[in-house]
């Protein structure tokens, strides 16, 4: 059925089963939102938190508004979860330490070299494997979608979030980084160019994407840190270029 689906005269779908309709959305909010590589988040714990998102949009909208069913739940699924992650506090006092330290590193480079650091440079400097910084990345990812945002994260925030999290659809701000993603992802190394491409144009999870590339899911959801980083790290370097490439905006469609 169609977003736009309305009796005349009424606010609002049948909420019932406006919610019905969207279960499919939910569930690939909550998949893509699995990111605990310690196993400690049950999927359908996901799925139950983004349940109360679903419902909570379902009560809220107002067809009248113009508003696509689909975009407005969103990110009130999605912020249903991550309200309970917050509440949960999913990382060990070590993670946060490592986090932070990480977080203190990237801030100071930045403000010496005037652009944040590569991740083989972050490696560098912390005298660490760049495994180890992948994992440490995954551990800050999960801390910047929870309750690291406003402490000392503020770049490292910015570096490691998901590019359309809160533009899953037709806004005209993602459309403009779309365009600018796809000429930034053509220099990504290319087993990170493979998990963005998969998991962007796609629409795999993260599970999946390790069947296709025959490694664990941890060493994807790695893999997929790192290069949200140095996507990032390019976005910001190119935020005032023209975009280009616009015939090629149809690999970012929303999955």
């Amino acid at each position: 059925m169609s977003d736009s689906y309305a009796t005349e005269g009424a606010l609002s779908p049948d909420r019932d089963q406006l919610i019905l309709e969207h279960i499919p959305l939910l569930k690939h909010i909550a998949g893509r939102m699995n990111f605990d590589g310690n196993g400690s988040i049950d999927g359908d714990d996901l799925y139950g938190f983004g349940m109360l998102g679903l419902i909570a949009a379902a009560d809220a909208w107002d067809v009248k508004r113009g508003l696509k069913f689909s975009t407005f739940a969103y990110p009130r699924i999605r912020g249903a979860i991550l309200d309970e992650l917050r509440r949960n506090d999913m990382l060990s006092r070590g993670c946060r330490e490592k986090v932070r330290l990480l977080s203190s590193v990237v801030s100071r480079m930045e403000q010496e070299h005037g652009v944040p650091p590569l991740p083989e440079q972050l490696a560098e400097e912390l005298q660490l494997s760049m495994e180890q910084v992948d994992a440490i990345m995954v551990s800050a990812s999960q801390a910047v979608e929870t309750t690291l945002t406003g402490e000392d994260g503020s770049m490292l925030d910015s570096l490691l979030s998901d590019p359309r999290a809160e533009d899953p659809v037709d806004s005209a701000e993602w459309k403009e980084t779309k365009m600018l993603l796809v000429k930034v992802i053509e220099e990504l190394p290319d087993q990170e160019k493979t998990v963005i491409a998969l998991y962007y144009a796609d629409g795999l999870l993260l599970r999946e994407i390790a069947e296709v590339m025959s490694v664990t899911e941890s060493r994807v959801s790695q893999i997929h840190g790192r290069a949200l980083y140095r996507l990032n790290r390019e976005l910001t370097a190119n935020t005032n270029n023209d975009p280009t490439n616009p015939d090629e905006e149809s690999l970012w469609t929303d999955s």
